[in-house]
C-alpha cells in the first residue's frame, strides 16, 4: 500500500481532528446528538475510510462532496448551532 503523505490527506486529517473537537465539545458543552453526529461525520475524511471502502463496495467519496460537507459543517457549527452562540458570548 502506498504510504505517501499528499496534501488531501494532510488536510483531510486536519478536518477530522477539527470535527472530533468539535464533536467532543458539542458532547458535553451543549448535547450529546450533535457531539456523536460530529464523531461519525469525522471518519468520512480519514484517508482510511476510502481506501476501505473502495476494497468492500467499489466506491469512495469524492473529494469535491468532502470539501462541500466540510464548508456546510463550518458554516452549521459557527452560525447555527449552540456552539456557534457559546464561541460568539466568549
Amino acid at each position: 500500500m502506498n504510504k505517501t503523505l499528499t496534501g488531501t490527506t494532510i488536510l483531510s486529517g486536519i478536518f477530522a481532528i477539527i470535527l472530533v473537537v468539535v464533536g467532543l465539545l458539542n458532547l458535553f458543552l451543549i448535547h450529546p446528538v450533535p457531539g456523536i453526529a460530529y464523531m461519525l461525520l469525522a471518519v468520512l475524511y480519514l484517508p482510511q475510510t476510502n481506501a476501505l471502502l473502495m476494497q468492500k463496495w467499489g466506491f469512495h467519496i469524492p473529494g469535491l462532496l468532502k470539501i462541500i460537507l466540510g464548508i456546510v459543517l463550518i458554516m452549521f457549527t459557527l452560525g447555527v448551532s449552540d456552539l456557534g452562540d457559546m464561541i460568539d458570548k466568549m
